[in-house]
């Protein structure tokens, strides 16, 4: 047995949330955004366990008082102090790889604000804070840029990416497409390297994360975000990369199953800045796929798509419209951590 990175769909211990505060972008939104984040805890806590990075003490004796206000169990979370820049833990969160004697070790990457567009000394620093307040010692650091919405992985080995997010000088200039591969077959247990061309959401800075665009779920099945609207900009985009995801092929040769996500009414903030609102930024957890929505008319049939990939799953709404507004959703806020990455002496009991 090597290495390898379970899917999402594997079990978990935990959900890691970092928490917006006011020395944040989210300053201004705080009282639209946390009640999401509320809303997001309590949906994870009726299965899971929930680990919370909290800037400061202070935040934490908030946080604890909205979540109890909320009905929450506090006894099912982790508190880590770090101080922190932003709150997109999908990113900034330790990747978890089951090794060759079955054991979880979490791989600490270099996250530098998606190619050096936003600082982000304090949520590299996030993890090594996180491993020492739990008294963790599996951990590897790599010297590496890679976040976690930058690859998505199903059962099988198939890992799946972008070249415009992998591949960009910003992140690993001294690293070619055949190391990154070497390295995803190595260190992370991939069999076969997916590598998509288009796709991309306009107000999206991460360079097009492929949990923005297109997901893996059981069964050989990729679900994608398409655009159904001809007179959308991003129409000939999304339609390349349909036609990409039709061409892929399994390491077997066979075709993926693919389901198509409706397109969501556009959204825009106050400056007249289209929204990167997407309904493939889900999350799976424990038995549940908590999936952003928007308020429009697409939500349902969204739904209907989701239960569909995942029929022994409940499928949990959120609005995500507010978290849109600083050009992430769900999935970007979250990080999941597998079973065995924390004690088993605290497991999740009712």
């Amino acid at each position: 047995m090597s290495n390898c990175l379970p899917p999402e769909w594997h079990n978990q211990d935990a959900v890691m949330l970092t928490w917006p505060h006011g020395e944040t972008d989210w300053a201004k939104n705080l009282a639209t955004v946390e009640p999401v984040f509320v809303q997001i805890s309590l949906a994870i806590l009726t299965r899971q366990q929930l680990l919370i990075i909290c800037h400061s003490l202070s935040l934490k004796n908030h946080i604890s008082q909205l979540l109890l206000k909320a009905g929450a169990r506090l006894k099912h979370i982790y508190f880590i102090i770090a101080k922190n820049n932003d709150t997109w833990a999908r990113d900034h969160g330790p990747l978890s790889i089951i090794n060759r004697q079955g054991h979880i070790i979490a791989l600490n990457f270099t996250f530098n604000g998606w190619g050096k567009k936003y600082s982000a000394v304090l949520d590299n620093e996030i993890n090594l804070a996180l491993f020492n307040q739990l008294g963790m010692n599996n951990y590897v650091t790599i010297d590496m840029v890679l976040e976690g919405g930058g690859i998505e992985i199903d059962q099988s080995g198939h890992l799946l990416t972008t070249k415009n997010c992998l591949l960009n000088h910003n992140r690993n200039p001294h690293m070619t497409k055949v190391d990154i591969e070497n390295f995803f077959f190595e260190q992370l247990g991939a069999k076969k390297v997916l590598w998509l061309e288009s796709g991309a959401l306009e107000g999206d800075d991460t360079d097009s994360h492929i949990d923005t665009l297109a997901r893996f779920a059981p069964n050989k099945t990729i679900i994608y975000q398409g655009c159904q609207d001809q007179n959308d900009s991003h129409y000939d985009e999304m339609l390349q990369m349909k036609c990409e995801l039709k061409a892929m092929r399994t390491y077997d040769n066979q075709p993926f199953r693919l389901l198509e996500l409706p397109w969501p009414d556009s959204q825009f903030n106050a400056n007249g800045d289209r929204l990167p609102a997407t309904y493939a930024n889900f999350l799976i957890i424990n038995g549940a796929v908590l999936l952003p929505i928007y308020k429009v008319v697409q939500d349902t049939v969204a739904k209907t798509i989701i239960q569909r990939a995942f029929p022994e799953h409940k499928i949990i709404s959120i609005n995500c419209r507010p978290i849109i507004e600083q050009f992430g959703s769900l999935h970007c806020l979250t990080m999941q951590l597998p079973q065995g990455f924390l004690s088993k002496e605290n497991a999740y009991d009712d």
